[in-house]
């Protein structure tokens, strides 16, 4: 007879657990938004309004939050553009001056421009690393735009319905 009441409650458990999970896994929930039938509306009625606005926002706005559509970020270009040449150039003449001073425009010259062409190497990788962290940016903010227009569409089309929604 124990065994029975354990089984029973276990089952009841369970048929409750999986209840709640029902009304908590709508699509509503896997936007992290809030829905309250303002109307009174029952869990069928509000499950098939879900799905009617889901595929009226998908409409709307081309964006499926099920299938999103990869954003990637536009690619760096990584060729060569002059900047080594010019700063090699620039720290050449100014190594030969400072050679010059010295008493050897020649070694001057050549230290300089070793100088000046890894300053220029260095400015360009530092520029393509700001570029290339500025295209990730500009994707990752495409992507949400994406995502925060679907969720408004859905938000009006449930709204419409009878529902408020936060």
């Amino acid at each position: 007879m124990k065994n029975i009441k354990i089984i029973l409650s276990v089952i009841i458990a369970s048929i409750g657990i999986n209840e709640l999970s029902a009304q908590n896994s709508g699509i509503s929930s896997s936007l992290g938004l809030y829905i309250f039938p303002s109307n009174n509306q029952d869990a069928q009625t509000q499950e098939a309004d879900e799905a009617a606005c889901f595929a009226w926002a998908k409409e709307q706005t081309g964006y499926d939050p099920l299938n999103p559509p990869t954003v990637t970020a536009a690619p760096v270009d990584k060729s060569a553009d002059g900047t080594a040449v010019k700063n090699t150039a620039i720290g050449a003449a100014g190594g030969a001056a400072v050679g010059a001073i010295a008493g050897d425009a020649g070694k001057g010259a050549a230290i300089g421009s070793v100088v000046g062409g890894v300053r220029g190497l260095r400015a360009k990788k530092g520029s393509e690393n700001a570029q290339e962290q500025a295209n990730q940016q500009a994707a990752a903010n495409h992507s949400t735009n994406l995502l925060n227009d679907y969720k408004k569409a859905y938000s009006v089309c449930m709204e419409g319905k009878g529902y408020t929604i936060k």
